[in-house]
């Protein structure tokens, strides 16, 4: 943008204060008084509580209270999200723990080190249970149980067929590929776990202040109000500084629920931090099986979908199972066009950690689906990928597109973006290396992988928009989002700067307190920038015309006359005499008047980002190790206000993608133990793992906000997660491997490398569990238009 600060790099002023150690998280709250809680967590996956004493630890040193679930009560903490009203939790588990790290006890003491010596000596009496671990295994007729009143183990579901799509989707099909796929379970792993300091002193008519590691800090007040029946007015939660979240601190969690109780008997502090253990526990995401099926024409035209997919909600039907039959089944067309689509997703109930969102939570999801699709198809159809693709891919001139699953993408040019990432990786001159280490016989050979992806991102609704300027002239900027990490200081001080012709160095960012910002929907989804973002642009021009009228006034000049400047404002073409920010600003408050806008901006849906990834890799065919080459990606998010903080959210896009696509995996044994609960166990990448990606961008505005901007924050796991599996298996494609799931570690690598020497590759596909058979059509959207 010519003449303006918007589109260029500049640096993120909130870095300073984090590299220098001036950050302040929830743990580093020093409040008077505060005492500590420790919880005590059931080391069963499944079992009855026979009993609970807390007499030895009620009488050890420090010690101020020793809860259980007769002392907490049995009041569901309301969550995030509701998967099945019939499923819910206490603060403490009552009656039945349901997974290894269920709540049991709260001890709360003086110190910390109190608190964890006496959680010792709670003493708890189980009756172990069956268990139900393997997501497909629970849906078998003779699966344990979780909630027996449910009939089984199946906590919502959804088929979802377009009205005009009625029969076999396959049914004009030449070719059918299929698989099923495993989209494995990870932990979030944010550097930071929850952590909540909660006071239950009143103070200015609050009775409740939570200091709460969270992204929605107004979503985690509503919540406390449903939980302890105060008023929204009597409850304020804050968010300091928040060490990562990638989904993961949605809302507010039991554990945090009962620090919150436990706060109000005691009438103190008390504060509680997760350790890693508990954090590898408490926030995990992903969890698919897919039983997916795709129909081509000979020439690689694509005829229909039929996808039947599990999520696993964990225990206590954790939200992101329900990924499955949300964003996964909305966006499983993905960027083709694709005549019908058949879709069906359960989210079941399993005896492990609950699960929740993931960065991009079951869009990422939905793409690896369809890539693995396309990638079998281009090999039995004997095209390139970037062929089969292309054939498929909708056309920029056919947006704004009604997709089949009830969707409107706003715009889009997907070959553009698949043209620049193949001109900026020179596939053919990958391929002409990857043919000559085949004919060398070479140990080490190259893999290319190709992905192409759109996303669903920002969701529509409002957003809270504030700026206003002091008595000293400087200008304070308050949105409803709430960043921790994201960079929301300088994207948003960059916008009144350039709205109010103000240095960026006089603008304040103020966020997450319920108590000063008036409402917000947090951060999540990608949403910030075109919500959060256009809603102070547009605040901040309110403002600007305010001020324009008052030195129009000033100056008896009309404002259509006035010029504005960093210095203030003046007549145009007229030196003197002029009046600075300082001085505009004195003159309203002399006169009592507010130089201030306060905006709720609606956005009328969602916006679709896209993009395609070009991911290398070079196997060792003697032990499957995997070493990431290149990786190449070109994402379009719309208008770019930062392209410092663009390049920023794809690489950490990219590299958590990559990570899941090689490396990371929770696991749990078959009683429901988990086994990668550490950083020792859990094979989460280093710096020396990963590689320096080649990131770009197309720019393709939408017309739903005023900044044409779309996310980004999450498009890196879309394209790197497919486009690193394909370069995986495309690295083995001369043996006749087809398919390996994710994560390509070296040992499932090898593994197919000898069944493809032995000539025993094993089929891909395998039929899905019975459960989906008596799955009856829920949902079809007409005309567009499903719940997002």
């Amino acid at each position: 943008m010519v003449g303006s600060i918007l589109g260029n790099h500049v640096r993120r002023v909130e870095d300073p204060e984090l590299l220098t150690g001036g950050g302040t998280y929830v743990d580093d709250l020093r409040i008077p008084g505060t005492a500590q809680a420790i919880f005590v967590r059931s080391p069963f996956a499944h079992a009855r509580i026979a009993g609970v004493e807390t007499a030895e630890a009620e009488r050890a040193p420090g010690v101020l209270a020793v809860h259980t679930v007769a002392t907490l009560g049995t009041h569901w903490v309301p969550p995030f999200a509701e998967v099945n009203p019939q499923v819910g939790h206490p603060p403490l588990a009552d009656g039945v723990v349901r997974f290894v790290g269920d709540p049991v006890a709260l001890v709360v003491a003086e110190t910390r080190a109190q608190a964890v010596d006496a959680a010792e000596l709670v003493d708890v009496d189980y009756d172990e249970l069956p268990v139900a671990i393997d997501m497909e295994d629970a849906l078998a007729p003779d699966a344990a149980l979780q909630f027996p009143d449910l009939g089984s183990n199946v906590a919502a579901s959804v088929h979802a067929i377009h009205p005009d799509d009625a029969g076999d989707v396959l049914a004009d099909a030449d070719v059918v590929v299929r698989a099923r796929i495993e989209n494995q379970r990870i932990a979030t792993a944010p550097i930071e776990g929850n952590a909540i300091l909660a006071d239950p002193r009143p103070a200015g008519g609050v009775e409740l202040t939570a200091y709460v590691a969270t992204q929605q800090p107004h979503l985690a007040r509503d919540l406390l109000v449903t939980f302890t029946g105060l008023e929204a007015s009597q409850v304020r939660v804050v968010a300091p500084h928040v060490g990562g979240a990638f989904g993961g601190k949605a809302g507010i969690s039991w554990t945090h629920a009962a620090i919150v109780a436990a706060a109000r008997l005691l009438g103190r502090p008390v504060a509680w931090s997760e350790t890693r253990s508990e954090a590898m526990l408490s926030m995990q995401g992903r969890g698919q099986v897919q039983f997916a099926e795709l129909g081509l024409t000979r020439d690689g035209r694509i005829v229909g979908l039929r996808a039947r997919n599990i999520g696993d909600c964990g225990a206590y039907a954790g939200f992101g199972g329900s990924l499955a039959i949300g964003p996964t089944h909305i966006m499983a067309q993905g960027p083709y066009d694709i005549p019908k689509i058949d879709y069906s997703a359960i989210a079941v109930l399993t005896n492990t950690a609950p699960m929740g969102a993931f960065r991009g939570a079951g869009r990422p999801e939905a793409a690896a689906m369809l890539e693995r699709l396309m990638d079998l198809a281009a090999l039995e159809l004997d095209l390139l990928p970037e062929e089969i693709r292309r054939r498929n891919l909708i056309p920029k001139d056919a947006f704004p597109y009604a997709t089949r699953t009830g969707l409107t993408y706003d715009s889009g040019d997907y070959d553009m973006a698949l043209t620049e990432a193949l001109r900026v990786a020179d596939v053919d001159a990958l391929r002409a290396e990857q043919r000559r280490r085949r004919a060398a016989g070479e140990v080490k050979q190259l893999g290319i992988g190709v992905s192409t992806y759109v996303e669903i991102t920002g969701f529509g609704g409002t957003e809270l928009g504030s700026v206003r300027i002091e008595p000293d002239g400087s200008v304070v900027v308050m949105s409803g989002t709430s960043a921790h990490g994201q960079g929301h200081a300088t994207s948003f001080a960059m916008l009144v700067a350039d709205r109010l012709g103000v240095p960026m160095e006089s603008i304040t960012y103020v966020q997450s307190d319920t108590a000063v910002v008036s409402s917000g929907g947090g951060t999540g989804g990608s949403r910030s920038l075109q919500l959060g973002g256009s809603a102070v642009s547009a605040a901040a021009r309110a403002v600007r015309e305010q001020v324009v009228e008052l030195a129009a006034e000033l100056l008896e000049a009309s404002p259509d006359d006035i010029e504005v400047s960093d210095e203030g404002l003046r007549v145009a073409g007229v030196p003197t005499p002029s009046y600075t920010w300082r001085e505009l600003a004195t003159e309203a408050d002399d006169r009592g008047v507010s130089l201030r806008a306060d905006l709720d901006v609606p956005q009328d849906g969602a916006t679709f980002p896209f993009g395609a990834h070009v991911s290398v890799v070079e196997v060792d065919t003697e032990t499957g190790h995997v070493v990431p080459f290149r990786h190449v990606a070109v994402d379009d998010c719309g208008q770019i206000l930062n392209p410092t903080i663009v390049i920023g959210q794809q690489h950490g896009g990219i590299a958590q993608g990559m990570s899941q696509a090689l490396w990371e995996q929770f696991v749990n044994d078959e009683a429901g133990q988990p086994v990668t609960s550490s950083f020792a166990d859990y094979q989460m990448p280093t710096a020396a793992d990963t590689i320096s990606f080649e990131a770009s961008n197309t720019e393709t505005p939408t017309d739903l906000n005023e900044l044409g901007a779309k996310g980004i924050g999450e498009s890196g796991t879309l394209g790197s997660t497919p486009a690193v599996q394909s370069a995986v298996v495309d690295a083995l494609g001369h043996l006749g491997v087809r398919h390996i799931d994710i994560p390509c570690t070296p040992e499932r690598v090898w593994r197919a490398i000898e069944a493809a020497r032995d000539g025993n590759l094993p089929d891909p596909w395998r039929e899905p569990p019975a459960a989906f058979d008596s799955l009856e059509v829920t949902r079809g959207p007409a005309d567009g238009g499903v719940e997002v």
